[in-house]
């Protein structure tokens, strides 16, 4: 070897070692704190005033990523809003008044089977984790093989079977099936975030895009599952009295027959209408499926380095778990999440029992979700500007004065200003959680440099909690009307029914919330942590790339 040759490579990692910061000031600036001076090894970074409004941009071009490629990542996730949306607001009652299961078994279907897609997050996280690199990435081959299997598994959980007797178990197995089948989807999609660019500013404004087509496919799913099925939820076939098994002796018999001839032509109609947009669903979900795959590039993982050993899952596990802030934001936007799905599931019965809207709820839902995605740009502009901390605080509790008014206000005008007000609630309920969850990958990266390949174990991990709070929820929501005497079939219910969904409604939801944004208050994750974390995390690749340079010019000597 040349001796000469390899003296100037000598000094030139030299001089390249002498501008890298030691991963202990790293680890230090990911807590915001300053590092011990030393000598001979200082990371002089000076954060301006105030630091996340004042610090130009600076995105690498191999970083920047395409209006074509966001676009293509945000539709992939538009289908699992449309069928979530679907089974949010329709859901429950097509399980009492279509399938007509008793309200303790629909409890159960709903509460077992968001228990088994909770449990099923953490086991697709895992084995996620353990997937290799193919041709198209580590995370995408998992989305094309179960989307065929996700749109079978949705369109038997919206068919009414034959039998009666064996209905609860059939609607069961579908919905746990489902449940499991959308987490395969769901998963690797959510961590396929953290590898689209490194840019924090690149990755937020990919996660606007998403969130504003997963607000139009909650618009789409309700949409679709609104207008096709309203005609299924009418006072059509009611004549003046309910015609539930309750009520037939209270009437002459060629009266009852007529009902029951009427009601049974009614209960046919609402299958077929059921099914109709199961079928459009399911076909929606293959072609933004395939939009995705052909549109998007995943990227590995270029800032921890590159070890021979993998850590193993539980410990990777026991890392994540002993993570403040990941365990904060999860807590906050668990209770956040409750909230939102206990208005979504209740309102259609609500509408429809409790304050005499069943001709309008379609328009209303519409009228929400489409205030939602008209308000998405506006909260991605929001917490860039104010913070997302900030943003969380004042989106989140704008729901709560409006919710209640709708409660005691129960008029036509007052719930589309209701659906208006509420739809900015919403938005930012979607778009701050996943906005955020990024930021503490990030600052998980810097406390545990050596870490790496645990994305999976963050996103499947905060699913599985606010899934499996939500199914609780659900399952006791549906437990209560139970209590209070729903009457399945029936076109109208007793007042107790009324009052627990006005409950329903309001008063939870509210309790739920404060309870949450309390806890967020606890959020350590500042916007100048945020941006000491990305100049660290820079500083941090930038060393890793002069590490490789060595060794290929060491190999290269």
């Amino acid at each position: 070897m040349d001796s000469g040759r390899t003296a100037v490579i000598l000094e030139g990692q030299k001089k390249r070692r002498a501008t890298v910061p030691r991963s202990v000031t790293l680890t230090v600036m990911a807590k915001g704190k300053k590092a011990p001076a030393s000598s001979g090894d200082k990371l002089m970074i000076k954060h301006p005033e105030p630091a996340f409004t004042k610090v130009p941009v600076q995105t690498h071009p191999e970083q920047k990523l395409s209006v074509c490629s966001k676009l293509c990542f945000a539709i992939g996730g538009a289908p699992n809003q449309v069928a979530g949306s679907a089974t949010a607001f329709f859901l429950q009652i097509y399980l009492l008044d279509v399938a007509q299961i008793n309200p303790f078994q629909a409890s159960m279907v709903l509460f077992i089977g968001k228990a088994w897609g909770a449990v099923s997050d953490p086991v697709v996280g895992f084995f996620v984790t353990k997937s290799r690199w193919t041709k198209i990435g580590r995370l995408m081959p998992w989305m094309v093989s179960c989307t065929p299997f996700v749109v079978v598994s949705y369109f038997y959980l919206w068919f009414v079977p034959p039998f009666t007797n064996g209905r609860f178990i059939w609607y069961l197995g579908f919905y746990c099936l489902y449940q499991t089948l959308i987490t395969c989807f769901h998963v690797p999609y959510s961590a396929l975030t953290m590898f689209l660019s490194t840019d924090q500013r690149e990755r937020d404004s990919a996660t606007a895009y998403r969130m504003t087509m997963e607000v139009l496919g909650t618009l789409v799913g309700a949409a679709i599952q609104g207008q096709i099925v309203a005609s299924a939820h009418t006072l059509k076939h009611c004549p003046h009295h309910n015609v539930s098994s309750s009520h037939l002796g209270n009437s002459s018999g060629a009266e009852v027959i007529r009902s029951l001839a009427l009601s049974q032509d009614f209960l046919s109609h609402a299958k077929e209408v059921y099914m109709i947009a199961a079928g459009v669903i399911g076909g929606l979900f293959l072609i933004c499926t395939v939009v995705m795959v052909l549109g998007v590039k995943e990227r590995d993982d270029p800032y921890a380095p590159k070890t021979e050993k993998p850590i193993p899952f539980h410990e990777g596990f026991v890392l994540v778990m002993k993570h403040g802030p990941y365990l904060t934001l999860t807590a906050a936007f668990l209770f956040i999440s409750v909230a939102i799905q206990l208005v979504q599931s209740n309102f259609v019965l609500f509408c429809t029992y409790a304050v005499d809207l069943r001709d309008h709820f379609q328009n209303i839902v519409l009228t929400i979700l489409m205030s939602a995605a008209v308000s998405i740009p506006f909260w991605q502009w929001f917490l860039q500007r104010f913070g997302k901390k900030t943003a969380a605080f004042c989106g989140i509790t704008w729901i709560m004065p409006f919710t209640v008014m709708l409660v005691f206000i129960p008029n036509l005008v007052v719930a589309y200003v209701v659906a208006v007000s509420s739809g900015l609630s919403v938005a930012a309920s979607l778009l701050l959680p996943w906005s955020m969850l990024p930021d503490v990958v990030d600052d998980f990266r810097l406390a545990n440099p050596n870490s790496k390949g645990h994305e999976a174990i963050f996103y499947s991990f905060y699913v599985f909690f606010t899934k499996f709070a939500a199914g609780i929820s659900l399952g006791v929501s549906t437990l209560c009307l139970e209590f209070a005497g729903y009457d399945t079939g029936a076109c109208r219910q007793p007042h107790a029914v009324a009052y627990t969904l006005k409950l329903l409604i309001g008063a939870a939801p509210v309790a739920f919330i404060i309870t949450g944004l309390m806890i967020l208050l606890l959020y350590p994750i500042s916007e100048d942590v945020r941006l000491q974390n990305k100049l660290a995390l820079e500083e941090l690749r930038s060393q890793t790339i002069n590490c490789r340079s060595d060794r290929e010019d060491l190999n290269s000597a």
